[in-house]
């Protein structure tokens, strides 16, 4: 197992990497740069995400990581507009409506080309692309995210009609301008043998994939043919650094010129920001949770579970990990969305009078010895830290599983073999969408090994998520995923943690493009 965090020297001038003192450090052979990078006569952007890419198709897509890289190579139908405020914009599409509650009818634009000769993107291809995510011989795991879709059907060359079974609101904020409303190559595709991995056969947004260095960086390669116009920078390379602190090393060294912040450092860098710089804050929709195995032969006692649950103090955590600047979590779904509960049924201050109670009806007055598997960065470590000292008092002893990101994101995945069984504790966290059937959808039965690490199964949870993403009325929606959100906390297998926040810095060099909860979206990057 691997506790250092991995980078290369990227091939910019005046930069060298130096390990230190166990992690990863980065250090500038000069002053920090404040002008975007030429190098070789292009203009790069050089920017850091928190994992490395795992798949470069959209039905394999492993979250937000995966779909900075895809939504800036491949085209949709229309796109996440940048700014404080949801919105989309058209993309491939010159026009789209919805013309009652299960169909949206489409035109392309036309003259939109595939790279590689792969020739004009159709209305074939549009079906294509949505309709293989559905199909369940491929087994995608993003399956949810079209809902209740039928199929697509050609009207015309250009022209299509996306077909629901029931009606699906959430079409307009998840499926369509986020991970599976990527459209690709039919041709491609089929002769890539149905699916691909981190390679892509042909791409038609504003970026080529040029090269992916695993551990490393990703180059992405302006599109010369993009339908767009022209691309914001010739070059964009993106260094995954799973650890926020060791990311402002690299900005402050001149290396990268856009990062998420650490939550602990924005105070100080908001009131003496390094030259040329500006920091800004958005709120967050991911949430951190505690999971835990209801399989597993330990943690299937309910009495412990909820006996953990009361162990866990949500406000020392956030003192602890996150500096006091994030809020308590009231489950999956965040302030503003649909479903937000106000308060959780489990207060957020740890009770370890009540701990003990559950204990002792769990046939475990004496204690109990379990495990915790933990991310290996700064902010998870110190919050199972926290995690191990509090449930200490009520006699559990937590040990702590430190993994490199690899190993991490693997663990509950049934598919990769047996370890998912060893799970009893995890810290997790998870990408989010605006619309709250994209916190719920990864929790249902069908997604235990999967995304469904905890192994979670209840049939009236999955009733309720099926019927509250074809509900168009937002009161029901709302009453449906506040019930969802007491039921998961109810189970014993969830601990809500917080939503974070998402403080951002990067260079007056560059004019970036942000979702309204902070998370870039790379192909409307330009320089200033």
């Amino acid at each position: 197992m691997k506790s250092k965090h991995q980078m290369v020297a990227s091939d910019l001038k005046r930069r060298r990497f130096l390990k230190t003192s166990g992690v990863l450090s980065m250090v500038a052979a000069t002053g920090g740069v404040s002008e975007i990078i030429y190098a070789q006569n292009k203009k790069i952007l050089n920017i850091r995400t928190y994992a490395d890419m795992r798949s470069l198709d959209p039905a394999f897509s492993q979250g937000i990581v995966d779909e900075e890289i895809q939504s800036s190579i491949y085209s949709k139908l229309i796109q996440y507009k940048p700014g404080r405020k949801w919105g989309y914009d058209l993309d491939a599409a010159e026009s789209i409506e919805q013309v009652d509650d299960t169909h949206i009818k489409f035109k392309l634009k036309p003259g939109i080309m595939f790279t590689g000769g792969y020739g004009e993107m159709t209305a074939e291809d549009v079906k294509y692309s949505y309709q293989r995510i559905i199909d369940e011989s491929l087994e995608s795991t993003n399956t949810p995210d079209w809902g209740s879709l039928k199929e697509v059907t050609v009207d015309s060359k250009y022209q299509g009609t996306i077909v629901f079974n029931e009606p699906y609101p959430p079409a307009w904020n998840i499926a369509l301008p986020y991970i599976v409303g990527n459209i690709v190559s039919k041709k491609a595709w089929e002769e890539a043998g149905g699916k691909v991995d981190t390679t892509t056969p042909c791409t038609s947004g504003p970026y080529l994939h040029q090269e992916w260095q695993p551990k490393q960086k990703t180059i992405l390669a302006r599109n010369p043919d993009w339908h767009g116009g022209q691309a914001g920078f010739d070059e964009i390379h993106i260094f995954p650094i799973d650890d926020e602190n060791t990311a402002q090393i690299a900005y402050e060294s001149g290396d990268i010129d856009c990062t998420r912040l650490s939550l602990g450092s924005v105070g100080n860098l908001k009131a003496s920001p390094p030259e040329n710089s500006t920091v800004e804050e958005y709120p967050s929709l991911y949430y951190v949770w505690v999971g835990m195995n209801v399989e597993n032969e330990i943690m299937a006692n309910e009495n412990l579970r909820k006996a953990v649950q009361h162990c866990i103090d949500v406000p020392s955590i956030l003192q602890a990990s996150y500096f006091g600047a994030a809020e308590p979590s009231t489950g999956i779904i965040a302030p503003g969305l649909i479903g937000y509960r106000p308060e959780s049924l489990v207060p957020p201050e740890m009770n370890i009078a009540k701990a003990q109670e559950y204990l002792e009806a769990a046939g475990m007055s004496g204690g109990a010895n379990i495990t915790l598997d933990v991310l290996n960065k700064a902010t998870n470590v110190t919050t199972a830290q926290v995690i191990q000292a509090t449930c200490a008092q009520a006699g559990i002893n937590v040990e702590i599983n430190l993994h490199e990101s690899g190993a991490f994101w693997s663990l509950g995945d049934s598919s990769a073999g047996e370890r998912y069984k060893d799970i009893q504790l995890i810290l997790n966290r998870f990408s989010m969408a605006p619309d709250p059937s994209y916190a719920t959808a990864w929790f249902i039965t069908s997604q235990k090994g999967i995304w469904n690490w905890e192994r979670y199964s209840d049939q009236e949870f999955d009733r309720l998520e099926a019927a509250a993403k074809m509900t168009s009325d937002n009161a029901q929606r709302d009453e449906m995923y506040r019930k969802m959100q007491d039921m998961m906390e109810q189970s014993g297998a969830y601990r809500f943690i917080t939503h974070e926040a998402t403080p951002v810095i990067y260079r007056n060099s560059i004019k970036p493009a942000f979702r309204p909860d902070g998370l870039p979206l790379l192909r409307s990057f330009t320089s200033a």
